[in-house]
């Protein structure tokens, strides 16, 4: 059945499964900050809460070596790792769906071998909740290496609420000054 409230219902589940990460990582010792969608829904809500676009899932940037005691922290809660794809996943043991995954991606190391840039490791900020996020400039850096749709309208978004400065446009190498000048002469 078709619902309105299936996006409220959404939101309060990737709001829970970043809640629970949170809490998991922080009392595990593990430095963590959410990037990628739900990241950037979180800044561009900050400015504009009409213009913030959901997302699927959840992403967090971890160091490689903290990935052994993030497994431990995540069967703590009921989840266990997945190495799928090439991509590290924790996922809930009794339903192990990619929608409720958190999806693991590593500090200083490039997500996919042919991407430009590694993760950035900037000091991450922090909600009023405690959660830890990806700065401004580590999100377009990160969206503007790996290039796809969704990336390129993530970074529409951060712009058109004016999180894109020149500052930040100032620290970009060449290459992705030239593919966010691509996305600005898109929209």
């Amino acid at each position: 059945m078709l619902t309105a409230a299936a996006c409220d219902m959404h939101l309060e589940q990737l709001f829970a499964r970043v809640l629970q990460l949170h809490e998991l990582f922080t009392r595990a010792g593990i430095p963590y900050r959410v990037v990628g969608g739900l990241a950037v829904f979180l800044h561009v809500s900050e400015r504009d809460p009409l213009r913030a676009r959901l997302t699927a899932d959840v992403d967090a940037a971890i160091g490689r070596d903290d990935l052994p005691a993030a497994i431990a922290a995540a069967v703590t809660a009921g989840w266990v790792h997945r190495h799928v794809a090439g991509v590290d996943t924790l996922v809930d043991a009794d339903a192990p769906r990619a929608r409720s995954a958190v999806h693991l991606v590593f500090l200083r190391e490039k997500v996919r071998p042919d991407y430009l840039e590694p993760v950035p490791d900037s000091s991450p900020a922090k909600t009023q909740e405690g959660i830890l996020i990806a700065p401004v400039a580590d999100l377009v850096r990160m969206k503007l290496t790996s290039y796809r749709l969704k990336d390129r309208v993530h970074i529409q978004d951060m712009d058109a609420v004016g999180l894109v400065t020149a500052e930040i446009e100032a620290t970009l190498p060449e290459i992705l000054q030239a593919r966010l000048q691509e996305v600005r002469a898109s929209e």
